[in-house]
C-alpha cells in the first residue's frame, strides 16, 4: 500500500510541476490546429457560465448522463457505432463527450444532440478530474481503447463512478510498460468496473495488467459503415485521375521519406505514356502536411495539395498533371479509400503498431501492411487470413507487391475479400452496449439493442 501511495504521489507531483510546459504545449498545437485554444481552461478543469448551463440542461434531461472519453480522431470514429447502440439501450440518454486533441474533438461534434456536452479531457491531476466530476455530474464512464489515467481512476473510484474501459486493446509493448510501473497502473486499471476487449488476447494482457472484469466483444470500428457520399467522390477522384492510384493510408514521421525513395526508384524514367500509378499520402497528423509536402519536392515530384481542390469536385488540370496527390484534409479517409487501388497501411513500416486497417477493408480497398502490426495483431492476421491484404518487410517490396495486386485477375477477388472480411465482424458495438447495461442497472429503463 505505502508503495501504490508513493508512486501516486510522484506521480501528481511530476504532473502539477509540467502543468506549465503543458498548457504551452497545447498553446503551441494551436498555432497550426486553433481548435487547440478554444476553451482550454477547461484542460484544468475551468468552465466557463455557458458550458455551466450546457450541463445543466442535460443533467435534467429524463435519461442517464453517461460520460464517453474519446482521446483522438480514430478513438472519436470508433464511438460513434458504439453510441448508437447506447441510446438504443437507454432512450434519452444525454452525453458527455470529452476528447485531447483537436481532430478529436472537431469529429466529436457530429455525434452530438440535443441537450449532450462537449469538453477537454481535463489534465490528469486530482483537482482538475474532481472538478470535472462534480460539475458534470455523470453516471458511468466509458473510456475508449487505451486511455487509462491514475488520477482519474481514483478520483472516479472515490465518487463511487463506474468506469467502463471500451473497445480495449493492449499490446505486449504496453503490457511491459504497465508493468514496470505496477505501483501506478495496477490500481488504475483494478477500479476499471468492467474492460470490453477486442481479442482474447488483449484481454488476457488486460488481465495481467490488473483488470479485474474482463469480456471479448471485438473491435466496434467494423461497425463503421463509410459515407456513400465519401465513397462516390474517391470513386469519382480514381476516374478522373485515370492513372491507378496506390494510396500510402495515415502515414507517420519518418516512413515518407523511405516510401518517397522506394517510388523514385520503382519509377525511374517513367514517362506520361507509361501511365505509371499516382501516389496519394495521407499523413496521420495535419500538423505534418507541410512537412510531408517538403518532401515531396526534394524528391523532385510534382504535388498536388487536395486542399487546392473544390471542396466537392474532382481535382483540376493542374492535379492531374501531378505525380503525387497529398491528402491534406480531415475527415476524408472513405474517398481516399474509394479512390486507390492499393492502399499501403502507415505506421506499420516503422515500428509504431499500425494505424486501423478495418476501413480500408470496409470501403473494399486491398491492403500491404509492414512488419509492424502490434496495435491490431488478431485483425492484420484475420485481413491476411481472408485474403484482403498481404504482409512485406520493406516499402520496396510494398511497391512492388501493389503493382502485382493492380492485375484485374488478382484485385477483384481482393475486394471481394475486404468486404466479405468487414462485414464477417460486425457486432461489437451491440455487445458492448448489453455489457455495460448489465453492470449499471440503476441507471433507468434500458432496452436490449439485440435485433434491433
Amino acid at each position: 500500500m505505502f508503495k501504490t501511495w508513493l508512486a501516486q504521489q510522484a506521480y501528481t507531483l511530476l504532473l502539477r510541476l509540467l502543468v506549465p510546459a503543458y498548457l504551452w504545449r497545447v498553446w503551441r498545437r494551436g498555432r497550426q490546429e486553433p481548435v487547440y485554444r478554444v476553451h482550454w481552461p477547461q484542460r484544468l478543469g475551468f468552465y466557463g457560465r455557458a458550458h455551466r448551463q450546457k450541463v445543466a440542461h442535460a443533467r435534467s434531461g429524463r435519461g442517464p448522463l453517461i460520460w464517453l472519453h474519446a482521446v483522438s480522431l480514430g478513438e472519436t470514429l470508433a464511438a460513434k457505432p458504439l453510441l448508437i447502440e447506447l441510446r438504443r439501450v437507454w432512450p434519452g440518454l444525454r452525453l458527455v463527450l470529452t476528447h485531447g486533441t483537436a481532430t478529436g474533438r472537431e469529429a466529436g461534434a457530429a455525434l452530438l444532440q440535443e441537450g449532450d456536452v462537449q469538453t477537454w479531457l481535463p489534465y490528469d491531476t486530482p483537482g482538475a478530474v474532481r472538478r470535472f466530476l462534480r460539475l458534470h455530474g455523470v453516471r458511468m464512464g466509458v473510456l475508449m481503447e487505451t486511455e487509462i489515467w491514475p488520477n482519474v481512476q481514483r478520483e472516479a473510484a472515490r465518487a463511487g463512478l463506474p468506469m467502463v474501459l471500451a473497445n480495449a486493446r493492449l499490446s505486449e509493448k504496453s503490457l511491459r510498460q504497465a508493468l514496470r510501473l505496477r505501483a501506478l497502473m495496477h490500481p488504475a486499471a483494478q477500479s476499471l468496473a468492467l474492460v470490453l476487449a477486442q481479442t482474447q488476447a488483449d484481454a488476457e494482457r488486460l488481465l495481467q495488467a490488473g483488470a479485474p472484469r474482463v469480456k471479448v466483444c471485438g473491435n466496434v470500428k467494423f461497425d463503421l459503415t463509410p459515407s456513400p457520399e465519401l465513397m462516390d467522390r474517391g470513386r469519382a477522384w480514381a476516374q478522373a485521375s485515370v492513372r491507378p492510384i496506390v494510396l500510402a493510408a495515415v502515414t507517420r514521421e519518418g516512413e515518407e521519406a523511405d516510401l518517397l525513395a522506394a517510388w523514385t526508384q520503382l519509377h525511374r524514367g517513367a514517362t506520361d505514356d507509361d501511365l505509371a500509378p499516382r501516389l496519394v499520402i495521407v499523413p496521420r497528423h495535419p500538423q505534418r502536411f507541410d512537412e510531408v509536402a517538403a518532401l515531396v519536392a526534394q524528391h523532385g515530384l510534382s504535388l498536388s495539395r487536395r486542399s487546392s481542390w473544390p471542396i466537392d469536385g474532382n481535382p483540376g488540370s493542374a492535379a492531374l498533371a501531378c505525380q503525387v496527390w497529398l491528402g491534406d484534409s480531415m475527415g476524408e479517409m472513405p474517398a481516399y479509400y474509394a479512390a486507390a487501388r492499393v492502399a499501403l497501411l502507415g505506421g506499420s513500416f516503422a515500428p509504431l503498431g499500425g494505424q486501423n486497417l478495418i476501413e480500408a477493408a470496409a470501403c473494399g480497398c486491398p491492403l500491404v501492411m509492414g512488419p509492424h502490426t502490434f496495435n491490431f495483431a488478431q485483425a492484420a492476421e484475420l485481413s491476411e487470413a481472408a485474403g484482403a491484404a498481404v504482409r512485406v518487410s520493406t516499402f520496396e517490396q510494398a511497391l512492388d507487391a501493389a503493382v502485382a495486386m493492380m492485375a484485374p485477375q488478382r484485385h477483384a477477388p481482393m475486394v471481394a475479400n475486404a468486404l466479405g472480411f468487414a462485414l464477417a465482424h460486425k457486432g461489437a458495438a451491440c455487445r458492448m452496449a448489453e455489457a455495460m447495461g448489465d453492470i449499471s442497472p440503476d441507471l433507468g429503463d434500458r432496452v436490449s439493442c439485440v435485433n434491433q
